[in-house]
C-alpha cells in the first residue's frame, strides 16, 4: 500500500468541514461572505451541465449539507471510531451523479479519517464537490494533500468506492475486485402505506417521492398498500408536488411513459402528473410514476423486506408496520427503516446499503 503524508489533524478537518457548511448556511440565508461568489458560480455552473438540477434540488442539496456539516454534527459523527494514529491511503472513489453532492458523503468519510481521496467526479455532477473542497481548503490549506482529481485511467490507489448501476457494478466489480472496495449498485426505496395514514404523511411521502424527481436510490419508487386501498388520500397528498407539472423535463417524461403504458393496456392511476401502476415484478419505477403492490398482512411484507433486503435503500413506514419490519430485519443494517418525509434528509451515519464506510476506511490502516 502506498503511504503518504497528511499534515492535518481530526480537529483541523472537522473545522475546515464546518467552515464549509457555515458558508453554505449564508448563502442559503442571503448572508454575503467572501464565499457568495465562489458558491453562485457554481449553483449556476452545476445547473447548465445537468438540467434536472433544478434551484430547488441543489438548495435541497446545499440545505441538508449545511446542517450535516456543523462542529456538532461532524464531532458526533466520528466519536465512535478509533481515528488516531492513522496510516494514510489513497481511496478512488467514482461518483454518480445523479442527484446534487450524492458522491460527497465518500469524499468527506475518506478525508474525515485521514487518507487521500482521490476523486474521479461524475460528468453530471463535476462542479459541486470542487467548489465544497475549496471552501475547506481555503480554511486549512494542508487540507489540499487530502485530496486530487482524476479524469483518466485510476493507477496509484490502495482501495475503491464507486457507486453507478447493476452493469456498471459488474465492470467495477472484475476491474477492482483485487483491491479493498465497496461496490454499490442499484437499490429502490419503498414506503408500507396500511390504510391509517393522515394528510400530513401523505404530503410528508410526496416528499420522499418527488425530491430530486425521483432519481435518488432514496426516492420512494414503489408502494405496497393493503388489498382494496383506496388512494384517494395518497393523491391529495401528492397534490402538494404539482408545481412539477411546469418543469418541461419532467412532463416529457411524463406524457412519454403514460403514451407507453396506455399502449401497453396497463390499468393506470393517474392525476395529472403522476402515474401509478400495480407492479409485482419490480420496485423500480421511471421518472413521473410509480409501482404498486397489495399485501394481505404486514407480516408477509416485512418477510418480502427481508427477502429483498439486497434491492432496496429504505422502507418508509409508520407505528405498528414499522416495529413489524424492524422486527424482522434484525441485525440486518439495510433497509434502512424511516419517517415518512425523511428519505432525503440522512444523517452522517446513515451509510448507503448500510455498509459503515468509516469502518471500511479504518480496516486499511
Amino acid at each position: 500500500m502506498n503511504s503518504l503524508a497528511i499534515n492535518t489533524t481530526l480537529n483541523d478537518r472537522i473545522s475546515a468541514f464546518a467552515k464549509a457548511g457555515s458558508l453554505l448556511t449564508s448563502y442559503l440565508k442571503k448572508e454575503p461572505t467572501d464565499a457568495t461568489t465562489t458558491i453562485e458560480a457554481a449553483f449556476y455552473n452545476a445547473q447548465a451541465k445537468n438540467s434536472w438540477f433544478t434551484d430547488e434540488n441543489l438548495n435541497h442539496a446545499f440545505e441538508q449539507w449545511s446542517l450535516a456539516l456543523t462542529e456538532d454534527a461532524l464531532k458526533i459523527w466520528t466519536a465512535p471510531y478509533h481515528l488516531k494514529n492513522i496510516s494514510p491511503r489513497t481511496v478512488a472513489i467514482i461518483t454518480a451523479g445523479n442527484l446534487p453532492l450524492v458522491g460527497f458523503h465518500d469524499v468527506l468519510s475518506v478525508i474525515i479519517t485521514g487518507h487521500h481521496a482521490m476523486i474521479k467526479n461524475s460528468s453530471n455532477d463535476d462542479v459541486l464537490t470542487p467548489m465544497l473542497l475549496q471552501l475547506a481548503t481555503d480554511h486549512l490549506p494542508e487540507l489540499s494533500q487530502s485530496y486530487s482529481y482524476n479524469d483518466g485511467r485510476l493507477t496509484g490507489y490502495d482501495a475503491v468506492i464507486a457507486t453507478g448501476s447493476d452493469n456498471t457494478a459488474r465492470y467495477f466489480e472484475y476491474y477492482f475486485g483485487s483491491k479493498p472496495n465497496i461496490i454499490r449498485k442499484n437499490r429502490n426505496s419503498i414506503a408500507v402505506l396500511t390504510g391509517s395514514e393522515t394528510i400530513n404523511h401523505m404530503e410528508a411521502l410526496s416528499e420522499d417521492v418527488f425530491n430530486y424527481f425521483g432519481l435518488g436510490c432514496r426516492s420512494v419508487s414503489h408502494l405496497m398498500v393493503p388489498r382494496g386501498y383506496n388512494f384517494d388520500l395518497f393523491f391529495n397528498g401528492m397534490f402538494k408536488q404539482q408545481h412539477l407539472i411546469k418543469n418541461e423535463k419532467y412532463v416529457n417524461n411524463y406524457d412519454y411513459n403514460k403514451a407507453v403504458y396506455l399502449m401497453s393496456e396497463f390499468d393506470l392511476l393517474d392525476n395529472e402528473f403522476l402515474l401509478i401502476k400495480e407492479e409485482n415484478e419490480s420496485y423500480s419505477s421511471p421518472i413521473a410514476s410509480l409501482g404498486y403492490s397489495f399485501y394481505d398482512d404486514i407480516s408477509d411484507v416485512a418477510d418480502q423486506i427481508k427477502n429483498d433486503a439486497d434491492k432496496l435503500q429504505c422502507v418508509v413506514a409508520q407505528g405498528k408496520a414499522a416495529q413489524t419490519i424492524k422486527a424482522n430485519l434484525g441485525n440486518l443494517t439495510a433497509p434502512a427503516v424511516v419517517d415518512f418525509g425523511t428519505t432525503q434528509c440522512p444523517m452522517l451515519n446513515d451509510y448507503a446499503d448500510g455498509v459503515d464506510t468509516v469502518d471500511f476506511l479504518l480496516t486499511l490502516s
